[in-house]
């Protein structure tokens, strides 16, 4: 049994995670989307519990009206999610992350 490192868990993680609210397919439903959300990304769930929201964050994520949700998509918003909570965890420090995607 291989070791893997706290990043590769992480990430394997959020693969995991998202094939399991896609029910094993390859992309999910902004229903599926939500519940993914309330479930693992409880402190961000607010954002997307209405409808205005939702949409928001997927107009954000590059999610096309009444289109299912990609890894791809998913990512961009980890990707924001990722630098918001490092803001967050480092405020006190006065330390800025830069890692946007483009």
């Amino acid at each position: 049994l291989a070791e893997y490192s706290d990043l590769e868990l992480a990430i394997n993680t959020l693969v995991t995670e998202f094939h399991k609210a896609a029910d094993n397919g390859p992309s999910m439903n902004a229903t599926q989307f939500q519940t993914m959300i309330s479930n693992q990304l409880p402190a961000f769930a607010k954002t997307v519990e209405n409808e205005e929201g939702l949409g928001q964050v997927l107009q954000q994520m590059g999610v096309q009206s009444s289109q299912n949700i990609s890894f791809e998509n998913f990512w961009t918003l980890i990707n924001k999610q990722a630098i918001q909570l490092f803001g967050f965890m480092h405020k006190e420090k006065n330390v800025k992350c830069g890692c946007l995607l483009q």
